[in-house]
């Protein structure tokens, strides 16, 4: 179970992450609050919250909470919540084909659902020490153990299973608007599969009366029968309103459903997934960001699970909704579909179509617009396209060096990344800011996310020797001051991973207060507390053979989206700003801290 943290730790943990950000002033007010907190109404709800989380013993004090931050949030869900990952390409490049990669694809997501759901699909486990517990051996012993202890056998060997409970939404699932708060809904006997092309809806059943599978030459023969209707795109797509205002999308759908659509709609929310063919071919890597983060939203449903989409060259990439699940569900399903479709694809280039008749299955689904409908489309195109093209990506390959050369120092990876960010802000904006990077709970029973807070007293004085005073250190002592801030992100990150940063505490507290109808606690109304929690800089990163790049929007106005990955001998950076800040610039930071890092890793002096 996900331990709820000491709050004294939390106290202390809060008050390291609040220093790097604060002059002294500032700083002693904010602690004078916390230390009143932890005594008084902290304690309190601290008690209230263990209390009730022992009576919960199903599930982890977090999630009610979290679902409802995510569901109640009232902003667009596109570019505010929905993250990207985009595929990298089948080796064999003759299987990059538009229709081939959709056909296999599409099959691949298919047997991973009926696997999962026949309760076959391996479990999710992190092995610390994989020579021992990631073998045939110990997976063939362990399955023979009873389930109430097998977790305690798969310790013994320092292998943890996770939790998987968000896996069931990844299928006939979608995100309903409704007034003040949305609602999540599945419908798991649903067999048919949802293609978007050209802002046009289909629809076509995937599995038969039995709940087995098409065969694949017959979904060949549907996919190429939408790929080849050369009917007009609709005048008012219908896609653009999963990009409005929950709220303004919660009273539009009302109209829809009175207006006769109700047929239509429950097709689309019980798909077993969105699949989105897109007629054009990718031009490089700040097109493809554009196109999986965002793309045209009249051929996205943003409020499905996923959305897979296949551009017109074959390049694929999952657009997903974040309310009912993180990263790691849907990264796992990914890397299964991307084994899965390029080791054994159903189809090759020589496969013919089953000779069907498409016409009679494939379903394309009609809407009855009237004219508040119709306007509520345009001004939602209107508002989505200005925001859109607000926003820049920018992306950056380091090969200077990756994970070889740093694990070859004794310095994490992560933390030498971390560091980059921060230096590169202190260059650009000559400040410290608050700075988000998700790391994953799910070691624990319907464990979500924690913060780890990578700007810290370490980063900022690594940051500010090598930004403002290089030339002041020596390069033994620039390599100490690294070494001083991967073991503090490290010790972070470890923290977080056991459930013990201090965000997701505070912020139940913060909730379990308001939900009894009190006052807020003086600590939360302190403005250090809104400034920490105001995340300018948010990070995340993912490696996997499956992905070629990730991404996400800023999470504030005036800040940066940063996804990045440190492979082995380079490390990317993706960054999303709205105008506020300078993206490019950013990255350019990035860069040259970065350069700064290895040189002095591998002895060197800083050029300046």
């Amino acid at each position: 179970r996900l331990p709820v943290p000491k709050l004294e730790d939390t106290i202390t943990r809060y008050l390291n992450a609040q220093k790097p950000l604060l002059n002294d002033d500032q700083f002693r007010k904010t602690e004078e609050l916390a230390r009143a907190f932890e005594k008084g109404i902290g304690r309190e709800l601290h008690e209230q919250l263990v209390a009730q989380d022992n009576q919960n013993k199903h599930t982890s004090y977090i999630t009610g909470p979290w679902f409802d931050m995510y569901l109640k949030a009232r902003e667009p869900v596109v570019l505010n919540f929905n993250a990207f990952m985009s595929f990298n390409p089948d080796p064999k490049s003759e299987y990059n084909d538009q229709l081939i990669r959709a056909t296999n694809m599409t099959v691949s997501a298919i047997r991973f659902m009926k696997t999962f759901r026949a309760g076959f699909l391996e479990p999710e486990v992190f092995h610390l020490n994989p020579e021992k517990s990631d073998t045939e051996i110990f997976k063939k012993i362990i399955r023979f153990v009873p389930s109430s202890i097998s977790w305690f056998g798969a310790y013994m060997v320092n292998a943890y299973p996770l939790d998987m409970s968000q896996y069931f939404r990844l299928f006939n699932s979608t995100r309903l608007p409704k007034p003040e708060k949305d609602e999540l809904y599945t419908d798991e006997k649903a067999k048919h599969l949802l293609v978007l092309r050209n802002g046009n809806f289909y629809v076509f059943d995937i599995l038969d009366r039995d709940g087995n599978m098409l065969k694949p030459s017959e979904i060949q023969a549907h996919l190429k029968y939408i790929l080849s209707d050369n009917g007009p795109a609709p005048a008012f797509p219908l896609g653009y309103l999963t990009s409005e205002n929950r709220d303004t999308w919660a009273s539009l759908r009302k109209s829809l459903l009175e207006n006769g659509n109700e047929e239509a709609l429950q097709k689309v929310d019980s798909a077993m997934f969105c699949l989105s063919l897109d007629d054009f071919p990718v031009k490089d890597f700040v097109h493809l960001s554009h196109t999986m983060l965002h793309g045209d939203a009249a051929n996205r449903w943003y409020d499905k699970s996923f959305n897979l989409i296949i551009t017109k060259d074959g390049t694929a990439g999952i657009n997903f909704e974040h309310s009912w699940g993180d990263g790691v569900a849907v990264l796992r399903f990914q890397n299964e579909v991307f084994k899965d479709s390029t080791e054994t694809p159903a189809i090759s280039p020589q496969s013919q179509p089953a000779s069907v008749d498409s016409s009679r299955a494939v379903q394309k689904l009609d809407f009855k617009l009237n004219d508040a409908l119709k306007a509520g489309i345009t001004k939602a195109k209107q508002k989505f396209d200005a925001t859109v093209e607000s926003l820049s990506l920018n992306l950056i390959q380091f090969q200077e060096g990756g994970k070889e050369l740093l694990k070859q120092k004794k310095v994490s990876p992560d933390a030498v990344a971390q560091l980059a960010f921060q230096m590169a802000f202190l260059r650009q904006y000559d400040q410290t800011v608050a700075t988000y990077e998700s790391c994953s709970t799910a070691a624990f029973k319907h464990g979500r996310t924690e913060t780890i807070r990578p700007a810290s007293v370490h980063t900022k004085k690594c940051s500010e020797a090598f930004v403002k005073e290089p030339s002041k250190h020596s390069t033994e002592e620039l390599q100490n001051l690294i070494v001083e801030c991967s073991k503090y992100h490290g010790r972070l990150t470890k923290e977080a991973a056991m459930g013990q940063g201090f965000d997701r505490h505070l912020f139940s507290l913060r909730y379990l207060a308001l939900s009894k109808g009190l006052a807020l606690p003086d600590f939360y109304q302190d403005q250090a507390y809104a400034r920490l929690n105001h995340n300018i800089i948010s990070t995340s990163t993912l490696v996997s053979p499956a992905v070629q790049l990730g991404g996400f929007g800023p999470v504030v106005a005036d800040g940066f989206g940063v996804g990045y990955q440190v492979q082995d001998d380079w490390i990317g950076c993706n960054v999303s700003a709205y105008p506020a800040r300078n993206g490019k610039e950013f990255l350019e930071c990035i860069y040259k801290s970065l350069e700064d890092i290895f040189s002095v890793l591998k002895g060197k002096k800083i050029s300046s």
